[in-house]
């Protein structure tokens, strides 16, 4: 059992392969998150990012052979802190997006922890009260 580092924090996972997804979802919950939207392909991600709120956002950089660089332009706009989740690594990231964390797939809890609570500003106000 890890701190609840994502506890009252709503998060946007873009991901295409619905086993990897779930998965995603339990290792969030694991770490305090009870809000997660999620979207399979780029025009999802792009209408959720119009008309949510995210604090933290996650997106598989290829969803079937589309990049979801969009994704990530919009979410930049917003000052919505996001990483790159891919099997190709951070040589994979086009120019302009290089400075983003990329969590290698396959990972393991322990490094999506560390991933998230890099991307969570350290003065975030605490989560609400039940």
């Amino acid at each position: 059992m890890t701190d609840r580092i994502l506890a009252g924090l709503n998060i946007l996972v873009v991901e295409d392969e619905m086993m990897l997804l779930m998965m995603i979802e339990g290792m969030l919950a694991d770490m305090g998150c009870e809000t997660v939207s999620a979207a399979a392909t780029v025009k999802q991600a792009l209408v959720l990012v119009e008309t949510q709120t995210f604090d933290v956002a996650m997106l598989d950089l290829n969803l079937n052979g589309d990049r979801t660089y969009p994704v990530a332009t919009a979410l930049a706009s917003r000052g919505v802190p996001f990483l790159f989740s891919t099997g190709y690594g951070a040589e994979g990231v086009i120019e302009g997006y290089q400075d983003r964390p990329v969590l290698k797939k396959p990972y393991q809890f322990e490094e999506l922890v560390s991933a998230m609570r890099a991307l969570i500003p350290p003065d975030r106000s605490l989560p609400r009260a039940a």
